[in-house]
């Protein structure tokens, strides 16, 4: 983690603000890719994860915007309430787990609400590129669409197609855009779970492969039939048993017994805590495992997944 000074805070949209992030006199950004993530450490143990939503050929500042939901968890709320101009904090240097394929002969983009932030980053990065790309964001309204403006006034403006729930033209025909992509070909969509969820269907119905889609959440919904249950796990290096109770997550039960495991979404997202199983059979709960990796089922995120089998044994 590293320092930054927030040196712009405006309001972008109905409900969101849109910082820009400078490093301290005398130090630089590391540079960024198109749909790379910052961590911000908001203080008291509350870090979250923020797409940089800039153009990835101007590294002077990180730009982020930031949406405050009805049903914050907390940061969304703290970056509202105290990131003002001037304020400092601490950010990590750039990941990216929605990394956009530059080799492809075309682009379809796809937001909804809040989701044009990493799209964003990606149309300015293609347009640098001179790739083809269609991007269509999908918003409630126009007072509630960030970044409209910027998108309206951009050198790609003629590929940006605008979608608003509370006006009937121009309705999103995702088959047709869907279609109108040439092969070799990549999908990104980021957005609601619902939202990316039907875009995901209505590609694999219209003849993309699973290759070609991509999405990036920033919560993880998945759900799982079967109520939680205590179990156990094993440190591979001490013998020590700690048991997890119902309500508690492994991270938190390891911490209690005095084992460090770094975390940082919480939500098996963004993979900081992914730990290594030496037995046992983990309940994935994560979004950040591809299938194959969790069939293998040698690591598993503490901070959300738990286990299938009585106990775990792990790797730390």
């Amino acid at each position: 983690m590293f320092q930054v000074r927030v040196v712009e805070r405006r309001q972008e949209a109905d409900g969101v603000v849109c910082l820009s992030l400078a490093p301290l006199p005398g130090k630089t950004l590391p540079s960024f890719e198109a749909g790379a993530h910052i961590d911000l450490d908001l203080g008291d143990g509350l870090i979250r994860q923020y797409s940089l939503c800039g153009d990835p050929a101007e590294a002077s500042v990180y730009r982020i915007g930031v949406l405050l939901p009805p049903q914050s968890r907390g940061g969304s709320a703290r970056v509202h309430s105290h990131l003002v101009e001037n304020a400092e904090l601490p950010v990590s240097a750039p990941r990216n787990l929605f990394a956009l394929d530059e080799t492809l002969d075309g682009y379809l983009l796809l937001a909804g609400g809040i989701g044009i932030t990493p799209i964003l980053a990606m149309a300015w990065r293609l347009h640098a590129l001179d790739k083809p790309f269609s991007l269509h964001y999908c918003a409630r309204s126009r007072a509630q669409a960030a970044f409209r403006a910027e998108l309206a006034a951009a050198p790609f403006a003629a590929s940006v197609h605008f979608h608003f729930d509370d006006e009937s033209e121009a309705p999103l025909d995702l088959r047709a855009a869907l279609a109108g992509v040439r092969p070799a070909r990549g999908l990104y969509v980021c957005g609601p779970a619902g939202f990316m969820d039907f875009a995901f269907e209505t590609a694999l119905t219209s003849g993309w492969n699973a290759t070609e889609l991509h999405r990036e959440d920033f919560a993880n919904t998945t759900t799982v039939e079967d109520a939680d249950r205590a179990f156990s796990i094993f440190v591979k290096s001490t013998g020590a048993e700690i048991v997890v109770p119902v309500g508690v997550t492994a991270a938190g039960a390891l911490e209690e017994a005095g084992y460090f495991v770094p975390t940082s979404c919480e939500q098996g997202l963004c993979g900081s805590c992914l730990t290594p199983v030496v037995e046992g059979v983990p309940d994935h709960r994560d979004r950040f495992q591809t299938e194959e990796e969790r069939s293998r089922n040698d690591q598993f995120t503490p901070c959300c997944s738990r286990a299938m089998t009585d106990s775990l044994v792990i790797d730390i």
